[in-house]
């Protein structure tokens, strides 16, 4: 049976699920990608292709949602469920990183999260741990899917790639397209030209570098566990540039900022950046 979930109730739920709770059914496959697995909401898959030289595995998981359908964002908010994957520790492969396209916030009246209402690509930053020859790839997919419930959802999925064996183009390209909608990385008309913490008054202050004026930018911030951040304020200030104040909410035991790497990725005029900020 799958477990059905509003907003509100999801963050009950995160601390005491068992990550066998809800369960994908698979489905076909084809070379290159693991088997498509479904839920009421989707499907996700891996797709990987030959390692390089390096040991490095080009590999997206890829999340197709049913019209209506979302999923989260690595920092969902306050009660969503961000994409993770674990991969066997017995296994050849471990997982070094996972990328993130540019995301929307979503707001019900009730609930501000953040995430995904179309088909979406993380790439997958993978290393084979150790020789040569075939690769296995096993790894346990847990995430969010949501339309007006919200379905807590674990799938296994399996992908195996033999040495000198076939890479299929369009998984190749697909691959290459989940890349390319990463954000870019700051540049000299796109970035964060000053930040700082009012640690009295808990918010964060930022000021940024757009390509062109835009009046919807949007701003999107990760931390570690024990941080969240609440709605920016958004103002501009001159030509192609903002002022942003976020509400900081730290949660855990070390109650502070201080060297914690915050992520943050900014849109504005169909680009996205994508910095990481810490503070002293």
């Amino acid at each position: 049976m799958i477990q059905c979930f509003t907003h509100q109730k999801m963050a009950q739920f995160i601390g005491a699920a068992s990550l066998a709770g809800c369960f994908f059914l698979p489905s076909g496959a084809n070379a290159a990608t693991s088997e498509w697995v479904t839920s009421p909401g989707g499907m996700i898959r891996l797709v990987a292709a030959q390692p390089k030289e390096d040991g490095t595995i080009p590999a997206t998981l890829e999340v197709k949602l049913n019209p209506g359908w979302k999923t989260y964002w690595r920092e969902p908010g306050a009660s969503g469920i961000p994409p993770q994957v674990t991969l066997d520790p017995a296994g050849d492969v471990e997982l070094e990183k996972i990328g993130f396209p540019v995301p929307k916030t979503f707001d019900d009246g009730v609930v501000r999260y953040i995430g995904y209402d179309r088909p979406v690509a993380f790439p997958l930053t993978l290393k084979r741990v150790h020789g040569s020859g075939d690769v296995t790839i096993r790894a346990s997919v847990f995430l969010g899917i949501c339309e007006d419930i919200c379905i807590p959802v674990q799938g296994e999925l399996t992908l195996a790639i033999k040495q000198g064996g076939f890479d299929n183009p369009l998984d190749g390209a697909r691959i290459d397209d989940a890349v390319a909608a990463l954000p870019e990385a700051p540049s000299a008309d796109f970035s964060v030209t000053a930040s700082r913490y009012d640690a009295d008054k808990a918010l964060m202050h930022l000021s940024v570098r757009l390509p062109a004026d835009d009046k919807d930018p949007e701003l999107f911030l990760a931390g570690p566990s024990g941080i969240s951040f609440g709605k920016p304020e958004i103002q501009p200030a001159g030509d192609k540039a903002l002022n942003a104040a976020v509400p900081v909410r730290l949660t855990g035991k070390d109650r502070e900022l201080k060297g914690k790497p915050i992520v943050l990725t900014v849109r504005a005029q169909g680009r996205s950046m994508e910095t990481t900020l810490a503070f002293d």
